[in-house]
């Protein structure tokens, strides 16, 4: 249910309500009763909510939300601000269902957001989502994919200083990275994934003129992806390469740092683009946006990309059955 003081309730509280949505619904919420039915009555939806202690007691009857509760909050915790209450029970939404999906009880997870400050004053000292799941699970080779319609990327490092990002960007790390998106694709029906590298420097360090990274860390791991069956190329220079994307010559880029995938992601699809973490034993996604604490409380949250990522989840989770 992501930050219980953000828009995480209502933007989940309204992919319930999606006709489409509601007569498929095999879907349930991990979070707090009350908060969610304080966010069904602020929206005036047609709903109930059934509180249940286990995933097995979920009904999925059409209408109904079933939610697993893993706090009790007061209902009159503040709309839209940073609480400390808000933060602790956003992790530890998060940490019972990384649970329930580590044993299998349920088999993917999407996630509203979280806000990291509220988060940190609770004493949860992680930078976001990503590295919660990757440090519960015990994962070290994971990594953010962005998924919109139109373009698919990859990231090297996301949450870090542009200066420690220089330094993540090893060929190990590079790698590792091109591997996670090919086998990430393949889940998503792409049979032979076409996988371009964005370069870390301007022009992808244009033969050493802007830098060498380009040439001494990333050229390394993609001839070694390239060597092991991986359609993978570059490093292209990053101010193209996404068009070239778009117009459908690659099917995935990997990129460097945080805003070198966020932006074209964000200008292209801010309200369908779905965050994926891959690598983890089981498939999480997650909404491209904040908490909009500015707006909380006030029903006007777009719940777009929330049924985008309850979507792509089920249809990862189809993909791992078969």
């Amino acid at each position: 249910m992501g930050d219980p003081a953000g828009v995480g309730p209502e933007i989940v509280a309204r992919t319930f309500a999606d006709e489409g949505f509601r007569a498929e619904n095999r879907a349930l919420v991990v979070g707090d009763t009350g908060v969610m039915e304080r966010a069904v009555s602020l929206l005036s939806l047609p709903l109930e909510v059934k509180g249940i202690s286990e995933p097995e007691e979920a009904t999925f009857e059409e209408g109904t939300v079933d939610v697993v509760a893993a706090s009790e909050l007061p209902r009159d915790l503040p709309f839209g601000e940073l609480d400390a209450r808000a933060g602790e029970a956003a992790y530890r939404y998060l940490e019972r269902a990384i649970e329930l999906a580590s044993a299998g009880r349920v088999a993917a997870i999407a996630t509203a957001p979280l806000n990291k400050e509220a988060m940190h004053l609770a004493g949860h000292r992680y930078p976001g989502h990503t590295e919660i799941l990757a440090g519960l699970t015990g994962t070290r080779d994971y990594a953010m994919m962005l998924v919109t319609p139109e373009l698919k990327v990859i990231h090297v490092s996301t949450h870090v200083a542009l200066k420690e990002a220089v330094e993540r960007a090893t060929t190990e790390r590079e790698l590792a990275v091109i591997r996670l998106a090919h086998a990430s694709l393949r889940k998503l029906g792409v049979e032979h994934p076409r996988v371009a590298v964005a370069g870390l420097n301007p022009h992808a360090g244009e033969n050493g003129l802007f830098g060498t990274e380009d040439a001494e860390r990333i050229r390394p791991a993609v001839e070694s992806a390239a060597d092991e069956g991986i359609d993978a190329s570059g490093p292209w220079p990053p101010d193209t390469v996404m068009m070239r994307a778009r117009r459908g010559e690659f099917d995935i880029v990997v990129v460097q740092y945080h805003d070198q995938g966020h932006i074209p992601i964000k200008l292209m699809g801010f309200d369908t683009g779905v965050n994926v973490t891959v690598g983890l034993p089981f498939f999480r996604t997650s909404v491209d946006h904040g908490t909009a604490f500015d707006i909380a409380g006030t029903g006007k949250a777009d719940h777009k990309s929330m049924r985008a990522a309850l979507d792509l989840a089920r249809t990862l989770a189809e993909a791992g059955e078969e």
